[in-house]
């Protein structure tokens, strides 16, 4: 039966790729990669051998009519992104919404997801959450900032790392320069490390040791009166 799968992979470490994860990639008829040269040496790695297409941002748009084709025609397709969870600030959604529409089954595997070890790791708050993924680079972001500004809950945000001092610097003018934040990178990886202090403490931090990697940035809430 058709299905499309929405696979997990390692954000780093290539041990925390499950087992499920590594059968589902050698059944399926067709693997949809994010980079194909990056799910390439993942692939390889495993010894799977299933084809693989192109499926990013960039042609996601145009290609998810003809994906839909190959579901309904009876294929499985599983889709991976370069690092962890599909559709969580990749793409996927698009697809997924398109294959729910027209009655094809979908299955999400549970695996590797990035936000979810930096927040753990922060020592923050978790009973209560908000993703805010990658803040808006230009138009909206004042806006955003100004509306975070009063949340509450613990926020957490993806930054690439020449981005990460503009970040921390919009946070202490926005949000404080107390608010307690938490920087986590290369997770899972040799040089894994989380920061931790006020905004501008780990700010000074990274002014200091420019950035590198992948990054989860943890903020606390406003504090309630």
């Amino acid at each position: 039966m058709s299905k499309l799968y929405l696979v997990p992979t390692p954000i780093g470490n290539l041990r925390d790729m499950t087992f499920r994860a590594i059968d589902v990639l050698k059944q399926v008829d067709l693997i949809l990669a994010e980079d194909t040269r990056t799910s390439g040496k993942l692939l390889k790695h495993f010894e799977i051998t299933t084809h693989m297409q192109s499926h990013h941002m960039h042609n996601e748009h145009k290609t998810v009519e003809s994906v839909l084709q190959k579901l309904k025609s009876g294929q499985s397709i599983a889709l991976i992104s370069d690092a962890g969870t599909p559709a969580i600030s990749d793409p996927g959604f698009l697809l997924t919404r398109a294959a729910i529409e027209h009655g094809i089954e979908v299955e999400c595997l549970p695996g590797a997801t990035a936000f979810v070890p930096a927040l753990v790791n922060s020592g923050l708050p978790n009973d209560k959450f908000v993703f805010e993924g990658f803040l808006p680079v230009k138009k909206g972001r004042q806006t955003r900032l100004l509306m975070l500004a009063e949340e509450t809950r613990t926020m957490i945000f993806y930054e690439s790392p020449h981005k990460l001092l503009k970040t921390l610097t919009h946070f202490c003018e926005y949000f404080g320069e107390d608010r307690p934040v938490s920087v986590s990178r290369e997770l899972t990886k040799l040089y894994e490390e989380t920061v931790r202090g006020t905004a501008k403490e780990v700010l000074e931090h990274y002014t200091q040791k420019p950035p590198k990697g992948e990054i989860v940035i943890v903020v606390g809430g406003k504090s309630k009166p």
